[in-house]
């Protein structure tokens, strides 16, 4: 599964708008839009914060694992 798709996942699944989390990182929404479509990468600090919101890895977020519980 491609990362971008996974992070509107977990997004949805916490019941979060884009603008709403775009907030939370300290962004604007059309920014965030770009990582959830894929047009843009994720910087790493920004993926981080999202592993950590979350409650979950950035290999799960990533795709590098199908677990999403943090060890």
């Amino acid at each position: 599964m491609a990362y971008y798709r996974r992070i509107r996942e977990m997004r949805e699944d916490h019941d979060l708008t884009q603008k709403a989390l775009a907030e939370m990182l300290g962004m604007k929404q059309p920014q965030y839009f770009r990582y959830e479509q894929g047009y843009r990468d994720i910087p790493t600090d920004i993926l981080i914060k999202l592993a950590d919101l979350y409650g979950t890895t950035t290999d799960y977020l990533l795709g590098r694992t199908d677990n999403p519980k943090t060890l």
